[in-house]
């Protein structure tokens, strides 16, 4: 592993002009990763921190001038915020129905705070191996004690097995930085645990939709590490994994081999036209949607006018009555049924162009700004693959990780890339 190192956690000039405002940022960005899923609501106070840290900018001058590159990711930001809400407009929805959306906009304040005052990245990295474990430990209990069928959290259960595999799989990214650590054994075993114990919290939650997209997930970590590691590590690193995984598999307290071979139950019984199962449903629930967007693919239904199509649709029997009374369990279809192709477009976007901006520094000299870059890069593989089954946004869960994590990481980066050349010596 590479040696070279940047002394991040000097203060920068002109743009932190004392500690406290650092301080402060590094325990709200702790607390996002520590107590996420093991407090109620648990996601939002390191955020709220954040945003009312985020304040003092009205009277603070920041030290930075955002370039191209931040402006592009705000801009992508506010305009499916901006779309979201101007759709919810159309539609006459209550106040209520602007909460979820309008966290997007919340999120560029954040970032420009994050900005100005990184955290320190052992606070940042700690934060999420602290939140593994407590989530892992929880899910144990619960699974194994309480005789709980799937393991949750105060957040629905895909939300709690996504959200923890996605922790574990920050953890792998910021490998790169434990490695260039004074204390580098120790950082290193520390967030191998954080990413074991967040995959065991999604295992245990049973939550099948997350594992999908892991091939891309470690595709990205192999772009960022590969060449680093070598071929014969990495394929000791990935016989690893699959050991775990088939350990887990085989044991049957898990329960995770019960819910492999119930979705191949649920597809056969589907062929055979029953509807009436886990898969079945969201089989049903797309083809719902599907028939939605053939029909109104421009502009697309709005909220008020989805539900109202989707039951007209059930009570015709092309779908289930449950169906008809939910969202369509997958993100793209549910956005492009409900906002049409301007919809679709501003959530691909709040995807991909992320991914790209990260993607570019993955290959970074610097290994504590590659780690950050990497753990960027996850979060909208992840999120792409999440949404393939569920409609993350959705949900105050999904919409606060996504939304202010993009924000924390991408502003962690940039400043440090905007970092003085005589603070990254060693």
């Amino acid at each position: 592993m590479p040696t070279e190192q940047t002394v991040y956690d000097s203060p920068r000039p002109g743009v932190l002009p004392c500690f406290s405002g650092r301080n402060y940022s590094s325990l709200a960005v702790f607390l996002m990763g520590a107590i996420a899923l093991v407090v109620d609501s648990g996601y939002t106070y390191g955020v709220v921190l954040l945003l009312l840290g985020s304040l003092s900018l009205l009277w603070r001058t920041p030290g930075f001038s955002p370039g191209g590159e931040d402006k592009l990711l705000m801009a992508v930001l506010a305009a499916y915020s901006l779309i979201f809400m101007l759709q919810l407009w159309l539609g006459a929805a209550g106040a209520s129905a602007y909460d979820r959306p309008s966290r997007f906009m919340f999120a560029v304040p954040v970032l420009l705070f994050v900005l100005s005052f990184p955290p320190r990245l052992g606070w940042l990295w700690g934060g999420l191996v602290a939140g593994s474990v407590a989530t892992a430990g929880w899910a144990v209990w619960q699974k194994l004690f309480l005789g709980i069928e799937r393991a949750t959290g105060h957040t629905y259960v895909i939300q709690f097995g996504n959200i923890s595999m996605l922790f574990g799989l920050f953890c792998l990214a910021g490998l790169g930085w434990a490695a260039v650590q004074p204390n580098a054994r120790r950082w290193i075993v520390l967030l191998l645990l954080g990413a074991v114990c967040g995959a065991l919290g999604s295992l245990l939650s049973g939550s099948r939709g997350g594992w999908v997209g892991l091939p891309f997930v470690f595709l990205v970590l192999y772009k960022a590490y590969g060449g680093v590691l070598g071929k014969r590590l990495t394929l000791l690193a990935v016989a690893a994994l699959a050991g775990l995984g088939a350990l887990v598999y085989a044991l049957p307290q898990t329960g995770v081999q019960q819910r492999v071979q119930q979705a191949f139950v649920d597809i056969e019984r589907y062929q055979q036209g029953d509807r009436e199962s886990s898969l079945g449903y969201r089989f049903d629930m797309w083809q719902g949607a599907i028939a939605l967007i053939a029909e109104r693919p421009l502009t697309g239904w709005g909220t008020e006018g989805y539900r109202e199509r989707m039951q007209e649709l059930a009570v015709q029997g092309v779908i289930t009555d449950y169906s008809a009374n939910t969202h369509a369990h997958n993100e793209y279809l549910d956005n492009f049924a409900r906002r049409g192709i301007v919809g679709l477009l501003s959530l691909l976007a709040l995807y991909l162009v992320p991914l790209k901006l990260f993607a570019r520094r993955l290959n970074s000299h610097n290994f504590e700004l590659r780690a950050v870059a990497t753990a960027g890069a996850i979060l909208p593989v992840a999120f792409m693959d999440f949404g393939l089954s569920q409609v993350f946004f959705a949900h105050n869960s999904g919409v606060m990780v996504y939304a202010f994590w993009l924000a924390v990481l991408w502003g962690t980066m940039r400043a440090m890339e905007q970092a003085p050349a005589e603070s990254r010596k060693l």
